[in-house]
């Protein structure tokens, strides 16, 4: 995992395109719960991720919501808003405090359109995301609570790189679009069978292996579409 500060898409930049950046970008502290866009605004930044992990919420209209990807020191949230001028009905906010390079999203259009290089490594990665997307969605109808659940604590897991993690059950079957019930049923299972282990909104990976076996394809298939655009420890076989 890079370290507080790192981000992988940056890191892929020659120095001249990265340093076009960084000479607008603000570093911040993004608290637990920050929301970064809102459903149907364009938004005022964009954020090279450094640590922690953020999540975009598919919503409905009777209130209800799904997470459909998750970010963290790999990329860029707001790339989409750098291709038109349309406003997605997501919403994306912190769910693991961390930290970010922040630039003015029009600032970052601006050097989006004019620099080939930093096109193509942003156009790389919003590829990469919509597989990902495309994904997610299918792991949402197609698989168990319980593998869904696995994939999505190993994602997690990857990205924060430490033990315990803080998430509620509440919290989780806000992410899974699953009743709370749901997830207190499926992550006592995990439990009893020693893969995981939770107390009070904490939980801990016991055993990754099994953990990742219990999950569904998924989880690989993620990690294989990140790693075709990174070279990293993050996405490796056998991390973690």
């Amino acid at each position: 995992m890079p370290d507080s500060g790192s981000n992988l898409l940056l890191d892929a930049l020659s120095e001249e395109s990265r340093g076009l950046i960084l000479a607008r970008a603000k570093p911040v502290v993004l608290p637990l719960k920050t929301v970064l866009y809102r459903p149907d605004e364009m938004p005022q930044h964009a954020y090279f991720m450094t640590s922690g992990v953020v999540s975009v919420m598919a919503l409905s209209e009777d209130g209800d919501s799904v997470e459909v990807l998750m970010i963290g020191s790999e990329g860029l949230v707001g790339s989409l808003y750098l291709l038109g001028p349309s406003a997605g009905h997501t919403q994306c906010f912190v769910q693991s405090e961390g930290s970010a390079l922040r630039i003015p999203l029009p600032e970052l259009r601006r050097i989006f359109r004019s620099s080939e290089e930093i096109r193509d490594r942003i156009l790389e990665f919003v590829q990469v995301q919509t597989f990902i997307l495309g994904q997610i969605a299918a792991c949402h109808r197609l698989h168990t609570a319980e593998q869904r659940l696995a994939r999505w604590l190993l994602m997690v897991r990857d990205r924060v790189q430490s033990d315990p993690l803080s998430l509620t059950q509440e919290f989780v079957a806000e992410m899974l679009g699953s009743r709370r019930t749901t997830v207190t049923l499926v992550a006592g299972g995990l439990q009893r069978n020693r893969l995981i282990e939770y107390s009070r909104g904490r939980v801990s990976i016991l055993n990754s292996e099994l953990l990742e076996a219990a999950s569904c394809r998924c989880y690989q298939i993620i990690k294989k579409i990140n790693r075709n655009l990174y070279s990293d420890p993050l996405f490796a076989d056998g991390a973690m």
